[in-house]
């Protein structure tokens, strides 16, 4: 087994080796929760969800930190606006809102959406405002090593020096004259324009409740300082893997990286970062009008078929939303409940145990996911497993059947789709709602066969009346049950 990964920093595909035998430490950039989560906070989410979940099936024990920024500009500025007469307010929002009363409010948002989705929980969730005594422990170190010094003007900042750092833009590889200045404050207090805020000095206008007291005056920390603050907290000084949107690169991961590293600190082995979601090949903008947010594809499909299209792709590449992608979606997903449903009930007649899971994916599954987490080829695998498993069932090799079925199990949980729990139904009842159901299905094939394509097509609207799904392939016809 030898798992690689691609390291942003490298700009290669590494090995990966973790720092401490067993184990793997994962920080992945949450949510800045100033407004309700869109499709690329989801998509990184169930992205970074894969990567635990192969982690943990490859044996490791994976510890998962995902950060909240619930203090920001942005958070400030939507707080402010809500107190504004003509203030257009979102569904669901509350006039007048507290910054620390919004922040919440999206932050719940963000937590239904991952977990309508099934992104599993993190380990630890931490909020930027319950970490400042050590944010301000990371300034005063970087100021002791000539790395940050307060702002010139005296309005309270405190600036990361890009210059003393001579690594400055190894992430992203950009030199510094050729980066535009960093519009985090008033360039004013600056010895550089590209020098970014460790620390932003309150300022007259602000909520006295958005500010602490500091060694260098009331304040709040500034966005990149967070997330050093907080990573170092819970996985130490030097970790395994950060991850996050490849949006997040430039400033906020290449000031990460910068002000941790010249802290003293090892700070991430690798840099891994998912792709963008586009809209029919165009950059999702509220402005044009072409985004699609979670919610809205949550009302058009399932959660299970919404994830299945957000985790399709391999996780470094573009996702591109087409008005039939979750149409193709729901037809993936329901050919895999097509062959799950009727594999359990030839399983279930045969009164054998309906299949031995020893936690076994296919090799070429394996090797797929050990490869950079390369979700695609995986899927094909899943999709090739099911219909050699139907091709089985009509065969009536039930043991082949048992071993695609429990493979095909492995692989969602793997995938983080897997089927919804059957409903539990009288046996009896069961088996003849199944002996009805195939004796139209014979009634349809015998029809198809004289080519009688009227009475064949009859049959099939009677059983999708009745909520019997008919789904023809190579193997023949299988069924199942059309759930809401």
């Amino acid at each position: 087994m030898t798992l690689r990964f691609y390291d942003t920093a490298s700009a290669e595909v590494r090995d990966f080796v973790p720092l401490v035998p067993g184990k793997v430490s994962l920080y992945y950039c949450g949510a800045t929760v100033q407004g309700m989560p869109h499709v690329g906070h989801i998509r990184s989410a169930i992205a970074f969800d894969q990567l635990t979940r192969w982690l943990e099936y490859r044996g490791f024990r994976v510890t998962v930190v995902r950060n909240v920024t619930d203090i920001d500009d942005k958070i400030l500025a939507k707080s402010e606006a809500s107190f504004h007469p003509d203030f257009e307010q979102e569904p669901g929002s509350v006039p007048e809102e507290e910054w620390w009363a919004l922040a919440y409010r999206y932050e719940q948002e963000f937590l239904k959406a991952y977990d309508t989705l099934g992104v599993s929980r993190p380990t630890y969730e931490p909020r930027a405002t319950g970490h400042i005594p050590e944010m301000h422990a990371l300034i005063q170190q970087l100021i002791d090593r000539g790395h940050a010094y307060p702002a010139l003007d005296g309005s309270g900042d405190v600036y990361f020096d890009v210059r003393s750092w001579n690594k400055y833009g190894a992430l992203t590889r950009q030199k510094i004259d050729d980066m535009q200045g960093a519009a985090d404050a008033d360039p004013r207090g600056k010895k550089d324009p590209r020098d970014f805020a460790l620390w932003k000095g309150h300022k007259e206008g602000e909520p006295t409740t958005a500010s602490w007291v500091s060694p260098w005056g009331p304040g709040r920390p500034g966005w990149h300082l967070e997330c050093s603050a907080m990573v170092t907290k819970y996985l130490g000084t030097e970790f395994d893997i950060h991850g996050g949107g490849l949006d997040l690169r430039f400033p906020h991961h290449e000031n990460e990286m910068a002000q941790s590293q010249a802290a003293g600190h090892g700070f991430a082995n690798f840099w891994m970062h998912n792709g963008m979601v586009t809209y029919q090949g165009e950059k999702m903008s509220k402005s044009v009008g072409n985004t699609v947010s979670p919610a809205e594809m949550l009302e058009l499909a399932p959660p299970r078929v919404v994830r299945y299209y957000l985790g399709q792709a391999q996780y470094r590449s573009v996702l591109d939303y087409q008005p039939t992608s979750l149409q193709e979606a729901a037809a993936a997903v329901e050919r895999i409940d097509g062959f799950v449903a009727r594999a359990v009930r030839a399983l279930s007649s045969d009164g054998a145990l309906l299949f031995d899971s020893h936690g076994t994916v296919p090799e070429a599954f394996a090797a797929a996911m050990d490869d950079d987490l390369n979700v695609p080829q995986a899927l094909a695998v899943l999709h090739d497993t099911v219909r050699a498993g139907n091709s089985a069932l009509t065969d009536g090799d039930l043991a082949a059947a048992r071993q695609a079925l429990a493979s095909v199990t492995d692989m969602l949980r793997v995938l983080g789709i897997s089927a919804a729990a059957q409903p539990a139904v009288d046996d009896q009842a069961t088996s003849a709602l199944g002996t009805l159901i195939e004796a139209q299905l014979a009634a349809r094939a015998e029809a198809r066969s004289r080519k009688d394509w009227a009475a064949s097509d009859a049959i099939r609207d009677t059983l999708a009346a009745a909520g019997v799904l008919v789904e023809d392939n190579a193997d023949g016809a299988t069924w199942s049950l059309q759930r809401g």
